[in-house]
């Protein structure tokens, strides 16, 4: 059966996304004098009017002219470089308010070695499915943008301006993606421009040169190139931008879902952004190391508490083992308090202004650490034992690491039970799993995955097993 998925992106020049760049581009100037500042700043754009404003605090001498200027060098770099594009940069008012964190919040994070900043939910996601391990309409999407953007600043077109969207439809079947069903572009234009040279030129320059073509059918695809016709009008002056309006372009475009928290402007103890980036971070090595074709995870925190109050995986049934068994793997290979997420992805370092366009997940790991694999290996080795061959003996040192087994060396057999073929048991002989306090919850949760033993078998051969050994050591 057949299903369409849909994702938009939108180009630098659009109005919310002038204003995500905005507030990362000041979160940026504030890390780089002071690395352990705390930072929530919100922008607003309208007409020829600019609203910074949010709570800074920090060490670094940030003067309004600073703030002026850094918003001024964003709104240049996108494209609004005259009044007749759809901004006003030099003639334009920029009111700051800006104040201290509150002392409460801040005593909260302060208390227990970087408490989460807020409470929240925050969405992690992979999938096998393209090279970026994104769902393939928003990786689509986001190059569609890019190239807009590319096309207008390398002066390859005449006629486009800042403000443009894109969206593209993608038809799968079995969880495959087979081709691109439509795409939509909407991009501001100077006066003049006829529909056909623009529609022409869009397909041949743009679409053509972002979207491989494997996935553009003859018959199937169908192009929707300003389908609201004339766009002259664009940018603040023709809408309003405020940071964070565009979740879905940041993230996954919809595919799965969203915790609700934006990213731009907030410093990494703010866990909207440093356990998204953390949950993405984890996905991808889960999928890396062969344990999903894809999966989404989950995590909560509550403020001024370090750990998660949850970490969950939904592997969507693509998980070679259970989703809670994968979740525990995680827990006790990943630590998600923000003062380690931070050391781990090195989240100090100012580079947060090229994440506000595009998307934040799926490009480069080499500039990105969210984006690395660095820890499939190491899950992969830790999950090895618990999805042995049928028949084969193993032996797993130091299994403290998996955190629901003991931390003694362990032998287990995967089995084909007796007089019933096809279903298959876990047999720990030693029974050391069952000795620690999340043995038998997992003992249960693999019996109901590999073995269907019921649990007062497998209790009864471990316990036979341990009078063995006891005698034998007494021998």
């Amino acid at each position: 059966m057949k299903r369409f998925y849909t994702s938009e992106s939108v180009t630098a020049g659009h109005p919310d996304k002038l204003c995500d760049q905005i507030s990362d581009a000041i979160l940026d100037t504030v890390l780089l004098s002071d690395p352990y500042a705390r930072v929530a700043c919100e922008v607003a754009i309208k007409h020829n009017l600019v609203v910074i404003m949010g709570e800074i605090t920090t060490t670094a001498q940030i003067s309004k002219k600073g703030f002026i200027d850094t918003a001024k060098d964003v709104i240049r770099d996108a494209g609004y470089t005259g009044r007749n594009l759809g901004f006003d940069l030099q003639g334009a008012e920029y009111r700051i308010e800006v104040n201290e964190q509150a002392p409460d919040i801040k005593s909260a994070i302060d208390r227990e070695a970087m408490g989460a900043g807020d409470q929240g939910i925050m969405i992690g996601y992979a999938t096998n499915e393209t090279p970026q391990m994104m769902p393939l309409p928003i990786v689509l999407a986001n190059r569609l943008s890019k190239k807009l953007d590319d096309v207008r600043k390398q002066d390859r077109s005449d006629f486009f301006r800042p403000d443009g969207k894109t969206q593209v439809t993608v038809a799968y079947e079995d969880g495959i993606p087979l081709y691109v069903d439509s795409v939509v572009i909407s991009i501001q234009h100077r006066e003049g421009v006829e529909q056909g040279e623009l529609e022409e030129f869009v397909i041949d320059q743009v679409v053509r040169s972002a979207i491989p073509d494997k996935y553009l059918r003859q018959y199937e695809t169908k192009y929707y190139i300003n389908p609201g016709g004339r766009f002259v009008m664009g940018g603040p002056e023709a809408d309003c931008g405020l940071t964070g309006r565009k979740i879905m372009v940041d993230t996954y475009g919809g595919r799965v879902r969203h915790g609700g928290g934006a990213f731009s402007g907030k410093d990494l103890t703010k866990v909207d952004r440093s356990g998204a980036y953390m949950a993405r971070y984890a996905a991808k090595n889960l999928v890396a190391a062969g344990l999903v074709d894809r999966c989404e995870i989950e995590l909560a925190y509550a403020i001024g508490i370090a750990r998660p109050i949850k970490v969950q995986v939904d592997s969507m049934g693509t998980g070679e083992l259970p989703d809670d068994v994968i979740s525990h793997l995680l827990v006790n290979t990943l630590d998600f308090r923000p003062e380690q997420m931070i050391k781990k992805m090195s989240l100090v370092e100012p580079n947060y202004k090229s994440t506000a366009i595009y998307g934040h997940f799926g490009w480069e790991a080499s500039i990105y650490p969210w984006e690395r694999t660095d820890m499939a290996n190491v899950l992969a080795l830790k999950a090895k034992p618990l999805i042995m061959p049928i028949g084969q003996w193993f032996m797993y040192l130091n299994p403290d690491n998996i955190g629901c087994l003991s931390k003694q060396e362990f032998f287990g057999y995967v089995m084909e039970r007796p007089g019933h073929p096809g279903t298959y048991g876990f047999l720990i002989p030693g029974a050391l799993v069952l000795e620690h306090p999340y043995g038998n919850e997992v003992m249960v949760k693999l019996m109901k995955m590999l073995g269907r033993y019921p649990v007062e078998e497998v209790k009864r051969a471990v316990d036979e097993h341990r009078e063995r050994v006891r005698m034998m050591r007494e021998l």
